[in-house]
């Protein structure tokens, strides 16, 4: 027997071990098989589930949880300041301001970058932050003082097109930045409401800037959401928006700073869609028996798909085409999740036999919820890793002929 033919079957030998073996579980950091992942739903199931306690996660993950720091009592309620509400003007806004028929002041004007309006002839009036009936009563008060009027004249200004403002957002968000948000792209822009008289937005709101930025985190506190605006700092409860209680919101300005605290816990309530919540989860898949050139020939759609916020582990795999199929053959598939811990910022891999999950009664204990950016691969049964390798044999044993 020669060299070749010896390595051959010494590499058939160690095909045949691998086929028929079982690798061990992913090792991580955290302590996600007891309980101490970001979700408990990460823990691995206990191995007599008939004594099992049903329904435990939320309890579990609610455990870990701090107090709100807005405390338990005042939602419902209003919880925005006087001076946030309304319509509030900010630079690069543009007003069409009429001093009765007076063409010397009639005309529209942008907010300059100071955050101030600049009419002829008279001192520079601090807009940035205000709304537009203070404005009027600036100008009314300026053209007196000027002695350009003896009495205040009759005065309009109403905002044409609300400009995009660009604010910070960071904290409990799943990607923490400096977002520009309410700008409308030029194949949107409607002229006839820009000629009319007038103007509103909902996209320069305080939810558009949370959801910019990725949407809250499961561990966000919502009860004292930091507003940071002039120097001074509100604390907003936004527990409404999930309540349905008091959807909280407020116009932002350009230079404003969003903190969301956490709670430094993970909140099962929280894993559902909502005006602050991320807009979906991009999710990772592989679900490939052979190597491919892309998942497509594998019965995967795309390498990354969108599914809706809140969609668990097991709708996922299903979503992979990992389940199902002859049971003789397809049964006890094992999936793998890839995730990262967004507060520690710690990988962690999870596996769970599909077919066993399916079984139990107390799946939902077990059944994490997916985070964006999240990846799942999908592994063959024993049967299709041995069919696996008698292909590989045969394809090793065509090879030791042909070397011959």
């Amino acid at each position: 027997m020669n060299i070749f033919i010896k390595q051959a079957c010494m590499a058939i030998t160690a095909l045949a071990v691998v086929g028929c073996s079982a690798t061990g579980s992913p090792d991580n950091l955290e302590g996600v098989a007891i309980g101490d992942g970001y979700q408990v739903q990460y823990r691995e199931p206990d191995v007599a589930p008939k004594d099992a306690q049903y329904l435990r996660s939320a309890d579990l993950n609610a455990q870990k949880c701090r107090a709100p720091l807005g405390g338990y009592v005042g939602t419902g309620k209003q919880t925005v300041y006087p001076q946030l509400r309304g319509e509030k003007l900010s630079r690069n806004d543009l007003l069409d301001v009429r001093v009765g028929d007076d063409e010397t002041f009639n005309g529209k004007y942008v907010i300059s970058r100071d955050g101030r309006l600049k009419l002829p002839f008279i001192a520079a009036i601090e807009a940035q932050g205000r709304s537009a009936g203070e404005i009027q009563d600036a100008i009314a008060r300026e053209l007196v003082a000027q002695e350009f009027y003896e009495d205040a004249p009759r005065i309009s200004v109403r905002v044409t097109d609300f400009a995009s403002v660009s604010v910070g957002v960071s904290g409990a968000v799943f990607e923490p930045h400096a977002v520009e948000i309410g700008a409308t792209g030029g194949d949107q822009i409607d002229r006839a409401r820009q000629d009319a008289l007038g103007a509103s937005t909902e996209a320069r709101n305080l939810s558009a800037a949370i959801r910019a930025a990725g949407g809250v985190r499961p561990d966000a506190d919502l009860s004292a959401v930091e507003l940071h605006r002039g120097g001074r700092l509100y604390k907003l409860d936004l527990r409404g928006v999930f309540e349905g209680t008091d959807p909280t919101d407020v116009m932002l300005l350009t230079g404003d700073k969003i903190v969301v605290p956490s709670r430094m816990c993970f909140q099962d309530d929280l894993m559902r869609p909502s005006p602050i919540s991320p807009p979906g989860v991009s999710l990772f898949l592989s679900n490939l028996t052979q190597p491919a050139t892309g998942n497509a020939p594998s019965a995967v759609g795309r390498e990354v798909r969108e599914v809706p916020y809140g969609t668990r582990y097991m709708q996922a795999v299903i979503d992979t085409n990992c389940v199902g199929g002859s049971r003789a053959t397809s049964a006890h598939r094992s999936a793998v999740l890839f995730s990262r811990n967004p507060v520690t910022e710690v990988s962690v891999v999870i596996e769970r036999d599909i077919e066993q999950l399916l079984r139990r009664a107390d799946r939902d204990d077990y059944d994490p919820f997916l985070l964006p950016n999240d990846a799942i691969a999908c592994y063959d049964s024993a049967i299709t890793n041995i069919a696996e390798v008698g292909r590989v044999l045969g394809l090793v044993g065509a090879a030791v002929v042909l070397g011959n």
